[in-house]
């Protein structure tokens, strides 16, 4: 499954558009998580629980949106949108979405 940002892939042309699809993850953030991230705010530096906590949800959402594609009889998902957002009422929930068009390539 080709996947990308762009509205066409160069040498593919599009023979089939099949509509929208996206794919949702929706993710805790823990204690854990919080705690360590804010010993790494204290003395500078990356938190690496929250960046692999990111990366995770992201390629969970590519990965579902891609199976929606194949479900509809797509090759190539293109126009690729990644959105994050925090949610809950302490902010201790990420949502990521993948968003994008199915399409068939030659």
């Amino acid at each position: 499954m080709l996947i990308t940002t762009t509205p066409t892939i160069e040498g593919h042309p599009i023979s089939t558009y099949f509509g929208i699809v996206s794919g949702e993850v929706i993710s805790g953030i823990d204690f854990i998580k919080d705690f360590t991230a804010s010993i790494s705010n204290i003395f500078g530096g990356r938190s690496g629980s929250y960046e692999n906590e990111l990366i995770q949800a992201r390629e969970a959402a590519l990965s579902e949106m891609s199976k929606r594609a194949q479900q509809l009889g797509a090759n190539a998902v293109v126009g690729v949108d990644i959105d994050y957002e925090v949610l809950g009422s302490n902010n201790g929930m990420l949502m990521v979405t993948a968003t994008g068009t199915a399409v068939l390539v030659r």
